[in-house]
């Protein structure tokens, strides 16, 4: 069963993403999270928050009402889609006689289960842990119910709730220095691209936006795609070949949603690394979607917290436009024609193709937009350089001379200059 609290709308003042979301689109949302674990939901209601209650958070009558249904349903789980505190999870299980559980803990729970590597698993074990450790209160029966976790929850008592927390602690501490070595590991890696430098391009966006599915058709990936909130976890990296034969590095990276719990983002910083330190982002959003200004907003305020809102970097890819009917596309295509050139997004189809020629091209300018223009006279008999500098450059034209000789004009990064000027063996020839 799913209960969703929403504030009255009072215009667009204070939160933007939350003025734009309408509450049908944060109850399709809940039932999202709720099927994204396979949970059955038997009722889906929105309940008015005018104001919210310290003991249950909705008002007396809807708490009666609610508790009609989970009886009358004979549910044994309600998902409340709204930050819970300790004492008001505690109140509406006793009144519903039910399992509650917050939206905090059910990203948690779908967290749980998408995580394949050891360092996505170590992430979501941290923020659940620092999720337990607030809900350790002093309340015997509540404590029961939070039991079972990760196995190490003791039974009811106000000295065993201080050896839980204690044995909480020491296990977040001992998570801690795991993922500050995952830490190190991506820097030794990243050190390690920019001797051999790929520029790496990020894909971020809402969750569902398609961003696995835009992976796959640029990369040939194999990354699970499916209609589902969260349907992957787990970082991955793929080898990208721009128009011109330069390569790069694609990254996928988790989804964002509203409302993302503040332990997840800081569990996932070692991850959301890969965002701050990429050459360009794409920010993938389901342009079909009826709440697609709502999410951007959400993404938006995130990439700030990450300081890489506004960059020059970043790239709006609106997808899923082979979804829009002929006159929601029309009107996409002349808000895409206003805007300035560099915020100028890409209407994309990851599952047609269309639109993908023309994002290649403005990945691989804007990868090259601090690339050196050189030209260069490569010998006929060295066709390992020629080959370098496909792999490693941006060839704008080559052409073969009566000598044999292949004059080439590039565009190249200024940390591969000198290798292709030692492969040469003319430093300061190139033009």
């Amino acid at each position: 069963m799913v209960v969703v609290p929403v504030r009255p709308q009072r215009g667009r003042a204070g939160d933007a993403a939350e003025g734009l979301r309408s509450a049908e689109a944060k109850r399709d949302e809940a039932v999202g999270l709720a099927a994204a674990i396979d949970l059955e939901v038997v009722e889906s209601l929105i309940v008015t928050l005018a104001a919210p209650r310290p003991a249950t958070l909705i008002g007396k009558g809807k708490v009666e009402e609610i508790a009609g249904l989970v009886a009358a349903h004979e549910a044994g789980l309600v998902f409340v889609d709204a930050a819970l505190s300790p004492v008001q999870q505690r109140n509406l299980e006793k009144a519903w006689k039910a399992k509650v559980i917050d939206r905090t803990g059910l990203i948690l729970e779908i967290f749980g289960r998408r995580a394949r590597t050891r360092e996505g698993a170590l992430q979501v074990e941290l923020a659940h842990l620092s999720y337990q450790k607030s809900r350790l209160v002093r309340s015997w029966t509540h404590l029961e119910r939070q039991r079972g976790g990760f196995g190490f929850l003791g039974g009811p008592g106000e000295t065993q709730i201080e050896a839980d927390r204690r044995m909480i602690q020491e296990r977040i501490t001992r998570i801690e220095r795991e993922l500050a070595q995952v830490t190190r590991t991506r820097r030794l890696h990243r050190e390690s691209r920019r001797r051999v430098p790929y520029p790496i391009v990020a894909l971020v966006g809402y969750t569902n936006a398609g961003k696995s599915t835009l992976f796959n058709a640029l990369t040939s990936g194999g990354v699970l795609a499916q209609d589902m909130l969260f349907a992957t976890l787990d970082p991955t990296l793929r080898q990208l070949r721009l128009p011109h034969g330069t390569k790069a590095i694609l990254s996928d990276t988790v989804g964002f949603i509203s409302e993302l719990p503040t332990m997840l983002v800081a569990a996932f910083r070692a991850t959301l690394e890969e965002v701050v330190e990429a050459d360009v982002i794409l920010h993938v959003r389901d342009v079909s979607h009826g709440d697609t200004e709502a999410q951007a907003a959400d993404v938006a305020a995130i990439l700030g917290e990450l300081g890489i809102s506004g960059s020059r970097a970043l790239i709006e890819v609106w997808n899923k436009v082979d979804l829009l009917d002929g006159e929601a596309r029309t009107e996409a295509l002349n808000r895409a024609a206003r805007a300035e050139t560099e915020q100028r997004p890409y209407l994309v189809s990851a599952v047609t193709g269309e639109g993908l020629p023309e994002l290649l091209a403005a990945i691989e300018e804007r990868v090259a937009a601090g690339h050196e223009r050189m030209t260069v006279t490569v010998p006929a008999a060295d066709g390992r350089t020629l080959n370098w500098i496909h792999e490693n450059a941006e060839v704008e034209s080559r052409e073969a001379l009566e000598s044999g000789e292949t004059l080439v004009t590039l565009r190249i990064a200024p940390a591969k200059r000198p290798q292709l000027e030692r492969r040469l063996g003319l430093p300061g020839k190139a033009a």
